[in-house]
């Protein structure tokens, strides 16, 4: 109903507004119970909150990015990897190749220089063409890496072309060492190669590389036909102790190799009286060779004791050999 004075009103029942009136009193009374400190400090914290997960959300956002960029780096990387592996694949391959096409080449070029240097003016034309210093030093490189690598392998590796390179570059060698002009030369210039020489044939299993180690020998033997040569190889002791190990070797041409390079480096009565207490301990195997069935091998264990027993050094087991 509305009034003269255009103001609204509301009939309602007395009983009505009683009711809305109690409950009006019961929140005034409850109200403050409810909307105390604990509650606003709650409602504080939860506003707080909220505004931390919002910020915790957009860092998780930020991290989500990195990530994706993390993982699309790593598998480009990725790829970028599988392609250098490929890249090196075939390099190794190559490189393979070229290995054995260089190792073959140098077993065929050393192999027809070895047969060259059989003659005299071809070996003065070696040594005097610039570069005899630096084949020696490659020759005593690549045959002391050659021995290395054998390792426990050493008896299967007798055809291989690695093996017919040492062999090439160690019979050149032998065949400068058997001209004079060469031993003048090895002496003077190579002694390191000689030392290379004595100190593989300590390292090689007795038994295995005969081939090599009987032209080493010959090589060290045409050396010390040398005056200087046999001065050198006498005063290295080393020398004298592979040479007592050779002698025991199984391969019976080894041991005379040894034995005639042993009885050389022994064929000055000085240098045998001051390696005489080396040799005792080897007097056995010389004896024992000088009775073998081999008769080279016996001619030469048989001239070697005849030149011990002509200086009568003292403690010279007279009734082991007469």
């Amino acid at each position: 109903m509305s009034s003269s004075s255009g103001e609204e009103f509301i009939r309602i029942r007395r009983r009505d507004l009683e009711r809305l009136t109690t409950e009006v009193m019961q929140m005034k009374d409850f109200l403050p119970q409810i909307l105390n400190q604990e509650l606003v400090e709650t409602v504080q914290r939860l506003e707080h909150a909220e505004t931390a997960l919002e910020g915790k959300n957009l860092d998780c956002e930020h991290f989500r990015c990195r990530l994706e960029a993390a993982q699309s780096e790593c598998l480009q990387e990725r790829e970028e990897k599988l392609s250098l592996l490929t890249q090196l694949n075939t390099v190794e391959s190559q490189s393979m190749q070229q290995a054995e096409y260089c190792t073959h080449l140098g077993a065929t070029v050393c192999t027809m220089l070895w047969g060259v240097s059989n003659k005299e003016e071809a070996v003065q034309s070696i040594l005097e063409g610039g570069k005899a210093s630096m084949f020696f030093s490659m020759a005593a490189h690549t045959v002391s890496s050659f021995v290395e690598l054998l390792g426990t392998e050493q008896s299967r590796e007798e055809e291989s072309e690695e093996h017919h390179f040492v062999l090439g570059l160690a019979g050149t060698i032998t065949n400068i060492a058997a001209v004079s002009y060469g031993r003048d030369y090895l002496v003077s210039s190579c002694t390191d190669l000689l030392g290379t020489w004595i100190h593989l044939l300590g390292e090689i299993r007795l038994g295995t590389c005969n081939r090599l180690r009987i032209l080493m020998l010959m090589s060290l033997y045409n050396v010390s036909i040398n005056q200087s040569g046999l001065s050198w190889m006498s005063q290295n002791r080393s020398c004298i102790m592979q040479l007592q190990r050779l002698i025991t070797d199984p391969d019976t041409e080894v041991c005379m190799h040894a034995l005639r390079l042993l009885q050389s480096v022994l064929l000055e009565s000085d240098v045998l009286r001051s390696l005489w207490a080396d040799l005792r301990t080897s007097l056995p195997r010389i004896i024992e060779l000088s009775q073998s069935t081999n008769r080279h091998l016996q001619g030469l264990a048989c001239e070697l004791l005849e030149d011990m027993k002509a200086l009568e050094v003292e403690g010279w087991p007279q009734s082991e050999h007469t």
